[in-house]
C-alpha cells in the first residue's frame, strides 16, 4: 500500500483514513489478514506506536479484529464495510456539494453538473460539459 501523509492532521488518523479507503476499495477484502504492526510501520515510514494507535481505532470501530494466534484481519461483517462505504460516500458528497453551493450553484445546477460529469467522463477541458 502506498502511503501519503500531510501536515495538519495526526499521522495515526491519516493511517486510519487510508486503511478505511483500502478496505472500501477492496485492497483489504473481508477476512483478509493485514500486515503486522512492524511491517506496516516500515512500509509507511512511521513509528510502530503510531500504527498501533491507528489499528486500535480501527479495532474500536470493529473494522479489524484480532485473533490471538492469527494476528489482525479485516472484519468479515460485510454490512459494516457497506456502512463504511456509505458514510464515506456521504462525507465526500457533503464536501463537494458544500463547495459547489459556495460558488453559487443551485441544487438543480449541481445535479445537472454531476450528471454531465458522469455522462461525459472526467474530461474537464470543455466546461460546457459540466455546467448547465
Amino acid at each position: 500500500m502506498k502511503w501519503h501523509f500531510e501536515n495538519g492532521q495526526p499521522i495515526y488518523l491519516q493511517i486510519v483514513s487510508q486503511m478505511k479507503m483500502a478496505v472500501i476499495r477492496g485492497q483489504y477484502p473481508p477476512g483478509s489478514r493485514i500486515p503486522s504492526v512492524r511491517d506496516l510501520a516500515m512500509e509507511a515510514g512511521v513509528n510502530p506506536n503510531t500504527v498501533q494507535r491507528a489499528l486500535s481505532v480501527l479495532e474500536d470501530e470493529q473494522l479489524i479484529v484480532t485473533q490471538r494466534t492469527a494476528g489482525k484481519s479485516i472484519t468479515e461483517d460485510n454490512e459494516r464495510i457497506l456502512a463504511l462505504r456509505r458514510s464515506t460516500s456521504k462525507e465526500i458528497l457533503d464536501e463537494c456539494i458544500t463547495r459547489l453551493e459556495a460558488i453559487g450553484l443551485t441544487h438543480d445546477e449541481i445535479a445537472a453538473s454531476i450528471s454531465a460529469y458522469i455522462k461525459n467522463g472526467k474530461d474537464t477541458t470543455n466546461e460546457q460539459n459540466h455546467l448547465p
